[in-house]
């Protein structure tokens, strides 16, 4: 009761404050929302919170996005999607209030009334038609196209209501729409400037998009006319930075707030800091060594194999991660659905290897290239495996590139081997194998391998329409299995998420997808 007491006489003399500075001529009364404010109720707003990042974003046009790093500048940010995940990992409603299955093809959803997108231009059930039939149309050459290629029709039945008719059953298609790939954009931008959505996104979320200076920043300003709960920063500012070192003594200096990349060489500086947080979390992702196993001499499964074998997982977490993840034995995370732990990855044998090595063909040895980005931990990734390759005769050559260069390379298949990673959007297996199995995403989409495997396509195709979770578990299991046998890539590492923050700094978390959740963050 006391505490109560005083709580209300704080109140009031805050409110009393504020009344006599609303009655001066002075100056200090007039500052507007560029510093952080703080209300009578003791919410601070305002300000310009600044993200260091190793690397620019390749493309911002969500139907052509294909990397988290990307996403994560306009997802849930200046983009919206009918359903949300939220925190813990569950589908709410965003822009849909209302959603019922109706049958196995025939999904109804109840839309959100009130809402404007960024140019003024009304939310309704037509946007969601234009949008999804812009990313449904061949021509239009999305890359995630065939994430949601299941939607046979858009149905507008009028302002609030839309229907999504399915081609087929598709078990997770509220995941998919709840991710990047569902952002609604603005039917007045793609109609009359589709070609500036890769550089200029518009949409309904509580950031508006401001500027982009290419491989330097990218800015989003606060949305005041936000349907929803408005954000707390008046601005953000995404910084390209490409130094592990820099971007952290911006942080510790209070030059930046937040770096979502954190080199793991420096946990126990970050730790043993009095200005410095640690945010960490289970990712969905997985890190692995991937084959493009159209090129020689990886074309063959027995030096794809002689490989995997001699490249020793465990030292490279223990070594190169400081344990930071765990080790992986399928390209799927064990908190995405369809995962197995029954699939045994290649063991460490160096006999093995080179007898396998022999058997192809290359008892003196091969010549290959190992293509990385420029991450510090992948870089030493790449030397821990070139030393290890030259112990069964295969000499490494490691191509280091910046993202969006390594990206270009892995979409065009002139690569390889490949340090990749595939960072599961939406917690179900659909989204591992589909995209980075399938022959249908050979390139951009994400089957960076290259691989065409009929059976696994089968599979693939058969786990989209199963209803059954069990069998659905099942079938991702058998292809798992058979994209193991044929030694498609190394699974390395189970990622866990990591960003610094320093004190100034409230409210900030990442998801699961290592996605910046920003909309409650304040700053000082």
């Amino acid at each position: 009761m006391k505490k109560f007491k005083w709580l209300h006489i704080i109140a009031f003399l805050s409110v009393l404050v504020l009344l006599l500075q609303g009655c001066s001529t002075g100056s200090s009364g007039e500052k507007e929302n560029s510093e952080s404010k703080e209300s009578a109720s003791g919410d601070k707003s305002g300000g310009n919170l600044v993200v260091v990042r190793l690397s620019d974003a390749t493309g911002l046009d969500p139907h052509f996005i294909t990397d988290i790093p990307s996403a994560n500048v306009v997802h849930g940010k200046v983009y919206e999607t009918l359903v949300a995940f939220d925190k813990d990992r569950k589908i709410v409603p965003l822009l849909a209030t209302e959603w019922n299955q109706v049958d196995d093809l025939t999904w109804d959803f109840t839309l959100r009334e009130g809402v404007k997108f960024h140019d003024g231009t009304p939310f309704n059930a037509e946007a969601v038609k234009v949008t999804l039939e812009r990313l449904l149309d061949p021509a239009t050459g999305s890359p995630q196209k065939d994430k949601l290629g299941m939607i046979s029709e858009v149905i507008v039945k009028d302002e609030t209501h839309v229907t999504l008719k399915l081609s087929e059953p598709y078990a997770p298609l509220l995941s998919i729409l709840a991710s990047n790939e569902g952002s609604i954009l603005s039917p007045k931008s793609i109609t009359e400037t589709p070609d500036q959505l890769a550089t200029t996104p518009v949409g309904t979320g509580p950031f508006v998009f401001g500027s982009w200076k290419s491989g330097q920043q990218i800015t989003l300003n606060k949305n005041n006319d936000y349907w929803g709960e408005k954000v707390k920063v008046d601005s953000v500012e995404f910084k390209v930075v490409p130094e592990d070192a820099t971007r952290l003594a911006m942080v510790e200096s209070g030059e930046a707030h937040i770096s979502d990349q954190v080199p793991v060489t420096e946990i126990d500086r970050i730790e043993n800091s009095d200005s410095l947080n640690l945010f960490r979390t289970d990712g969905l992702a997985v890190e692995y060594v991937g084959f493009n196993t159209t090129q020689a001499p990886f074309d063959d499964v027995k030096v794809r194999q002689a490989v995997s074998y001699a490249v020793e997982r465990q030292a490279i977490i223990d070594g190169v991660y400081n344990n930071i993840g765990t080790l992986a034995n399928v390209a799927m995370s064990p908190k995405v659905f369809g995962y197995s732990k029954d699939i045994e990855a290649y063991p460490y044998d160096v006999n093995k290897a080179k007898s396998l090595l022999k058997e192809a063909g290359h008892e003196k040895g091969i010549k290959a290239t190992l293509l990385t980005s420029d991450r510090k931990e992948r870089i030493n990734m790449a030397e821990v495996i070139q030393s290890q390759l030259k112990g069964i005769g295969v000499e490494v050559e490691i191509q280091v590139m910046e993202y969006g260069s390594y990206i270009e390379q892995v979409d065009s298949g002139k690569h390889q081997m490949f340090i990749g990673g595939w960072g599961n959007a939406t917690g179900d297996g659909d989204y591992n194998q589909y995209n980075l199995f399938h022959s249908a995403s050979i390139g951009s989409p994400g089957n960076h391998f290259y691989y065409q495997n009929p059976e696994v396509d089968k599979l693939i195709e058969q786990g989209r329409v199963e209803v059954e979770p069990n069998k659905r578990e099942e079938i991702y299991k058998q292809a798992m299995q058979i994209e193991m046998d044929d030694a498609v890539y190394i699974p390395i590492r189970n990622y866990e998420h990591l960003a610094v923050y320093n004190n100034d700094v409230e409210n900030f978390w990442l998801d699961a997808s290592n996605y910046l959740i920003l909309n409650e963050v304040t700053v000082k």
